[in-house]
């Protein structure tokens, strides 16, 4: 009886320590917590009309290219510059060589002010409905710095500047996802640093708010929708996939930016094959889209092709997530130098493959 006495204390307080080193080690961790569920995305409004959008300017220096609406307001068109700006016969907006859509200013012709009017209230709501989320997954995660880490759903919170170097950043996750980055102070992408996506993640449902300003590095890569109180500037050639919203200026030097392709699952239930539709406009110039249907995750390839089965351009080749898919290609993106023709895209989701033509007409 003595020794089952003695070894009963014995393995008690074995076991005691055990449990006080584990908590010791918990409280030593990041505060970190397990998202259980992707916050509600936030809702632009018609400040999702553009992909840029800002107050006081917009500028670019080099040869920028842009595919989706931008704006100003309340500012005026003169401090949209380095566009070379050319005035539709309505005055309602302008286009520009750079630019694969139409250009808004507050003193454009009427319907137009009010139009920006909108849109930058929108943006400013969305700006405080992102800042606003509570109840963060994580805060202060590695004391902002999240340098080649893999990020999954969730909401953030830094107090801090937040910095991704040239290692780059991973964010991992579904198509239905959400991100939410609150971020007191600035956000900076070192040169050369890139945002990856992987596992059907999608640039449309992550949302960088940011009180500070953002930098991106010479080269940088990002993607998701930056909501910005103060400035958001573009070193030479970094690229966005995304929307940057701006509370002040967006500059830019010989930088590339589209506007996110978004996945969408109607009525909850995913799509019952695999679909290439027909593009939209056909024929077209500069631009087009084409949408395609998957059944279920796979590798997607998606290319464009001359009639001489030439390959000319990748449009997709990653892995995604069942949804249905909306894809923009344009030949004004300064790396394509295409006649009018006969063009070809072709969809490979691995046993499925499916061809369709389309035509350029300049």
């Amino acid at each position: 009886m003595k020794n089952y006495t003695k070894n009963s204390t014995t393995f008690l307080n074995n076991w005691t320590c055990f449990l006080g080193a584990i908590l010791i080690i918990a409280f030593m961790l990041p505060n970190v917590a397990i998202p259980q569920s992707s916050p509600a995305p936030v809702n632009l409004g018609k400040s999702g009309d553009f992909v840029l959008l800002a107050k006081t300017g917009i500028s670019t220096t080099g040869t920028t290219n842009i595919t989706g609406d931008i704006g100003v307001s309340p500012a005026a068109a003169s401090f949209i510059t380095g566009f070379g700006l050319i005035a539709n016969p309505s005055n309602t907006f302008s286009t520009s060589s750079l630019v694969t859509g139409k250009i808004y200013a507050a003193d454009y012709t009427d319907p137009t002010p009010a139009k920006m009017t909108t849109a930058v209230g929108d943006m400013e709501t969305a700006y405080t409905d992102a800042a606003g989320r509570t109840s963060p997954d994580y805060t202060e995660l590695y004391t902002g710095d999240v340098t080649g880490q893999t990020l999954t759903h969730g909401l953030y919170k830094w107090s801090t500047a937040v910095l991704v170097s040239a290692a780059g950043v991973t964010i991992s996750g579904s198509a239905s996802d959400v991100w939410i980055f609150q971020i007191a102070q600035n956000l900076e992408l070192g040169n050369g640093a890139m945002v990856n996506l992987i596992g059907g993640a999608q640039a449309s449902n992550i949302f960088w708010q940011v009180a500070g300003q953002v930098t991106l590095g010479t080269t940088a890569a990002m993607k998701g929708i930056i909501l910005c109180q103060t400035a958001v500037a573009m070193n030479t050639g970094a690229t966005l996939n995304g929307k940057a919203l701006a509370q002040t200026a967006v500059t830019l030097d010989a930088n590339a930016i589209t506007s996110p392709m978004v996945t969408t699952v109607e009525n909850d239930l995913v799509p019952q094959e695999f679909a290439l539709f027909q593009n939209y406009p056909n024929p077209f110039n500069p631009s087009t889209r084409i949408q395609y249907s998957l059944e279920k995750a796979v590798q997607v390839s998606l290319k464009v092709y001359n009639v001489l089965g030439v390959e000319i351009a990748t449009l997709v080749n990653s892995r995604q997530e069942a949804g249905n898919y909306n894809v923009s290609f344009s030949v004004n993106n300064g790396s394509l130098n295409l006649s009018s023709g006969v063009y070809f895209y072709r969809l490979e989701t691995g046993s499925f493959v499916s061809t369709m033509k389309m035509i350029l007409m300049k």
